[in-house]
């Protein structure tokens, strides 16, 4: 069904190769796929960052002092020298899981660059 009056409507209408509808296609994936990578890398940028900021007011903290310290849904008390060490297991983990994610969003990048060569 058209809106246009039938002397308005031309055949206008651009052929796509089945190839390239379906590198299209591929592009389109790749960059939804990119799109929750990045915004996945966001939120693990910003939990590192509080990580971060933990450790310095670890630094700041008496040597006998006990922390409160969240793990999953949980708090723990910990020990300062345990709670440093906890938290130097879990910028650890931040750290990989962000390279993991910036190498998928390279792949994903890569991907997207050839296909527009080839479209």
């Amino acid at each position: 069904m058209s809106l246009l009056p039938p002397e308005d409507e031309g055949d206008d209408g651009i052929e796509v190769a089945w190839e390239d509808q379906q590198r299209i296609n591929t592009f389109s994936k790749l960059n939804n796929r990119l799109s929750d990578i990045q915004d996945q890398l966001k939120g693990k940028q910003e939990e590192k960052e509080y990580y971060d900021d933990l450790e310095t007011e670890l630094e700041l903290a008496y040597d006998d002092a006990k922390v409160l310290y969240k793990m999953g849904e949980a708090f723990f008390h910990l020990g300062l020298s345990e709670a440093k060490r906890q938290l130097r297991r879990d910028l650890k983990k931040y750290d990989g899981e962000i390279q993991t994610l910036e190498g998928k969003a390279g792949e994903c990048e890569r991907g997207m660059k050839e296909l527009k060569v080839l479209l």
